[in-house]
């Protein structure tokens, strides 16, 4: 048996690390209390699919955060479990409509009941103000974060520190 260490300091100063371990622990609650077998991934496009009935698969992948053939491949699965129906249409054999099924729509209002509870616990403590300051804060820094990952994104220049204006 070996002694639990505390993570060095280094680490609880790097966003990246601190994300990774939220993110670790919201699968570990996410499995143990929504459902072992719907990721939020498939959540977030039964969410979105409600939202816009009749999306076009691909123009839904940004909505979601999802790379286009993980959208794919998301939306297989669900059509593949009878939650969507991914249509094509007549003038664009290329496109796939998704529509939720009754199934999804069933899915979708149990996950959704199960979800703000699990988000009731994890932001407990927290009343409506500092909840949607921590959620703009959480938006903006995705907003960033994505920006930085994508392939047009220009390194900050070696003379200047992350983040200062050229």
């Amino acid at each position: 048996m070996h002694d639990s260490l505390p993570p060095p300091p280094e680490l609880l100063a790097a966003p990246g690390y601190l994300v990774r371990r939220l993110h670790q622990a919201y699968v570990a609650a996410w499995v143990r209390l929504i459902d072992p077998m719907l990721t939020g991934p498939q959540f977030a496009v039964l969410t979105a699919v409600h939202a816009y009935p009749g999306v076009e698969q691909g123009s839904l992948a940004e909505a979601v955060a999802l790379d286009r053939s993980t959208m794919a491949s998301v939306a297989r699965r669900l059509e593949q479990r009878r939650l969507i129906t991914r249509d094509t249409p007549v003038e664009d054999g290329r496109k796939r409509l998704l529509h939720l099924t009754e199934a999804g729509e069933v899915t979708l209002r149990e996950t959704s009941h199960k979800v703000r509870r699990l988000e009731e616990r994890l932001l407990a403590g927290y009343d409506a103000e500092r909840r949607a300051a921590l959620l703009a804060g959480l938006i903006t820094l995705g907003q960033r974060w994505e920006g930085l990952a994508e392939p047009h994104a220009r390194p900050d220049p070696p003379d200047q520190p992350p983040g200062v204006p050229t």
